[in-house]
């Protein structure tokens, strides 16, 4: 076939594609959230899904898949078609913690995604059943390393983010203390206000609301400052105890895609997210729901899981921490 003959035939092969991904998008679009509702992730995917529906245009529909530390509904974004229409709501467990804690992985965080849009940072809150006698971390875990068998440790799940920080907690202060799993944050909230467990340490969006009305106490963040919504807890760092100096164990999240999707849908879905972030709405409801909006470009992002994979690595071998 002459060149310009295949150049001509090239050109309209491509301007059907050409033109859908300048329409982008046409349809609804849905983001999965790999864990139950009621939860971090589920919090600020509903949150970004109404704002995107009201700048795209288009509805979005926010499905759980919940299972496995959040790798079924990970891997279920990471084999779906890469046209900007099945997106992922990420975590730093499904997209850093994940690859270290699974060894047959049916995805990889770097080679299945394109980033998209980081969304937010949201500190663990350490709280305790209103029964337990301390007030203070040192406290908490004195008391731990005296009775071992009085305290159990909540968590979404075997090798989730709330397990993850506990056992680095623990791990860090040689303290003993039973995990008890969950199949996500919801139940495990539900039974600490039940009195079932005693200790949580999870997502500051799915105990705020519940620590100021004081249906549990809140010790200690995990992050290296304190919380503007909660000046008067300290950070783990703060609690004087050996092996916590540098203590860091906040959750983030963020919306990736399946990787090969047009460079044209990540952009314009990184600028609606983050327009959504700068907004006064969704920056004062993710405050107040105890998460730090931020807004980074897909090439930050996509440098920030790389960089948290080789963080997480080493503190989940050195704690021991498996998902099963």
């Amino acid at each position: 076939m002459p060149l310009f003959l295949h150049l001509i035939f090239s050109f309209i092969f491509l301007f059907p594609a050409a033109q859908a991904q300048g329409n982008y998008p046409q349809r609804p679009l849905k983001i999965i959230v790999p864990f139950t509702p009621g939860g971090s992730t589920d919090i600020l995917a509903r949150a970004i899904g109404a704002e995107l529906t009201k700048s795209l245009g288009q509805a979005v529909v926010i499905e759980n898949i919940a299972g496995v530390g959040g790798s079924i509904g990970a891997d279920r974004v990471a084999k779906a078609a890469a046209d900007g229409y099945t997106l992922l709501m990420g975590h730093v467990g499904t997209l850093a913690v994940n690859p270290a804690l699974y060894p047959k992985l049916p995805y990889d965080p770097l080679k299945d995604f394109a980033a998209v849009a980081f969304v937010a940072r949201v500190p663990n809150i350490l709280v305790v059943h209103p029964s337990v006698a301390a007030n203070q971390l040192a406290e908490l875990l004195q008391q731990a390393k005296s009775k071992p068998d009085a305290f159990n440790y909540g968590s979404g799940g075997n090798g989730s983010a709330a397990h993850t920080a506990t056992a680095y907690l623990l791990s860090q202060t040689n303290t003993p203390m039973k995990h008890v799993p969950y199949r996500g944050t919801a139940p495990a909230v539900t039974d600490l206000l039940a009195g079932h467990i005693q200790v949580l340490f999870t997502g500051a969006p799915a105990v705020l609301a519940h620590i100021k009305a004081g249906k549990m106490r809140p010790l200690a963040v995990s992050s290296p400052t304190r919380l503007s919504g909660l000046p008067q807890v300290p950070t783990v760092a703060e609690s004087g105890l050996a092996g916590t100096a540098e203590f860091e164990a906040d959750q983030w999240y963020g919306v990736v895609a399946p990787k090969g999707t047009p460079e044209s849908v990540i952009k314009l879905l990184n600028s609606k997210i983050n327009e959504a972030l700068l907004s006064p709405e969704v920056k004062t409801r993710l405050l107040s729901e105890g998460a730090e909006p931020q807004t980074k470009s897909p090439q930050a992002f996509a440098a920030l899981i790389q960089a948290e994979i080789k963080r997480w690595g080493p503190v989940i071998r050195q704690a021991d921490i498996r998902p099963d």
